[in-house]
C-alpha cells in the first residue's frame, strides 16, 4: 500500500460510512456522485479491499472498512478540533523561550525593561539573545529560529514587518568631573580637540554615524576603537576620553559609572531603532504578544 493517502479520500470514506449512499455522500461533501465513485475506486486500489459493497438499499461496509471506521473518524475529529481551536497565547502559563536578535542599544536599554515586564506578566517565559552581526539574520528569521530583531537593520526588508521603537539623536558622554564638563556646552572645536573612544559597531546604524564623523575629520585624536558598547562605561569612567553615543544608551549608563553627557556639537542624523519580524510569524499569537509588549512598554524616550 502507498503510504501517501490523500486526506480527501479519508473524508469521503468517513462520510460514506455514515451515509451508506454515494448520492448522500456527494451531497454532504458538495461534489458530484462520479467524483465520490472515483475516490472510492482509488481508495479500494490503495487498500486492496472493496470497503463498501452495494446492496439493494445501501452501500454496506466490509469487515475491513468497519475496522477502519473508528480510527479514521477519530483522526479526522482530532484534525477538525485542532484547526477549530482558537489561536491564543497564555503568557502566564507559557514556558516558551523566545529568541531575539539585539544590538547594544537593545541589550542596554530595552532588555532590562523587558525582563522586568516578563517577571510580572510571563514568569515562566525565557529570552535568548544573539547579536545580529554574528549570524545570518535573514536566514535565521526566515527559518523561524529568531522571533524578533531589534536595531537599525537595513538588510531586513522584503518579507519582513517592522515597527519603530525609538528615534533619537546623539550625545557626547564622558566621566563626571571631566574638564569639558566645566564649559557651557561643547563646541565643535572642543569636540575636535578632545581624545576619543570610538565604537565601530559594524553593520548597525551607529556605524553610519561613525563614518560621517570620520569623513569630516573632526576627531583628530582617536585613542581607542572598540567593536561594541559593552565596556564603554568602564573605559570612560577611568579615562578622559569622550564617546559619541545614542541618547537611549547614554542615560542608563550615567549613574552606574558616574558619567555625564552633553548635547552633541555636530549635526548628526537621528538613529531609528526598529523591531522586525518575519511574515511567517505575523499572525502567530505568541510573537504578536511579545512584539506588542515591547512596543507598548519599551519604546518610550528614556528619562534622566
Amino acid at each position: 500500500m502507498n503510504g501517501d493517502i490523500d486526506l480527501n479520500l479519508l473524508v469521503m470514506f468517513d462520510k460514506l460510512y455514515q451515509k451508506g449512499s454515494v448520492s448522500a455522500t456527494a451531497e454532504a461533501l458538495g461534489v458530484t456522485q462520479p467524483a465520490v465513485s472515483r475516490s472510492l475506486k482509488r481508495l479500494r486500489q490503495l487498500l486492496g479491499d472493496e470497503l463498501f459493497v452495494r446492496t439493494s438499499t445501501e452501500m454496506v461496509p466490509t469487515p475491513y472498512a468497519v475496522a477502519l471506521s473508528e480510527p479514521i473518524a477519530c483522526a479526522l475529529g482530532t484534525i477538525r478540533e485542532t484547526m477549530a481551536r482558537p489561536r491564543i497565547f497564555e503568557p502566564r502559563q507559557s514556558t516558551r523561550t523566545f529568541s531575539i536578535a539585539l544590538t547594544d542599544i537593545g541589550e542596554i536599554y530595552i532588555l532590562p525593561r523587558l525582563m522586568d515586564l516578563l517577571n510580572e506578566e510571563a514568569p515562566k517565559v525565557s529570552i535568548t539573545t544573539v547579536r545580529p552581526s554574528q549570524i545570518s539574520l535573514r536566514e535565521e528569521m526566515e527559518a523561524g529560529r529568531i522571533d524578533l530583531a531589534i536595531g537599525q537593520l537595513d538588510l531586513l526588508e522584503r518579507g519582513f514587518y517592522k515597527r519603530q521603537l525609538l528615534q533619537q539623536g546623539y550625545v557626547c558622554m564622558y566621566r563626571t568631573g571631566h574638564p569639558i564638563a566645566s564649559k557651557q556646552g561643547m563646541t565643535v572645536s572642543d569636540f575636535s580637540a578632545a581624545e576619543h573612544v570610538v565604537v565601530s559597531a559594524t553593520g548597525t546604524g551607529h556605524a553610519k554615524v561613525e563614518e560621517i564623523l570620520d569623513r569630516q575629520g573632526l576627531r583628530k585624536h582617536i585613542r581607542l576603537r572598540v567593536p561594541h558598547y559593552v565596556a564603554l562605561g568602564h573605559i570612560l569612567q577611568a579615562t578622559d576620553l569622550i564617546a559619541t553615543v545614542p541618547y537611549s544608551l547614554a542615560i542608563p549608563t550615567l549613574s552606574p559609572f558616574q558619567l555625564d553627557y552633553c548635547e552633541h556639537p555636530v549635526d548628526l542624523p537621528t538613529l531609528a531603532i526598529d523591531q522586525f519580524w518575519h511574515e511567517r510569524l505575523h499572525r502567530d499569537p505568541a510573537n504578536r504578544w511579545l512584539r506588542t509588549l515591547i512596543a507598548e512598554h519599551c519604546s518610550s524616550k528614556p528619562h534622566d
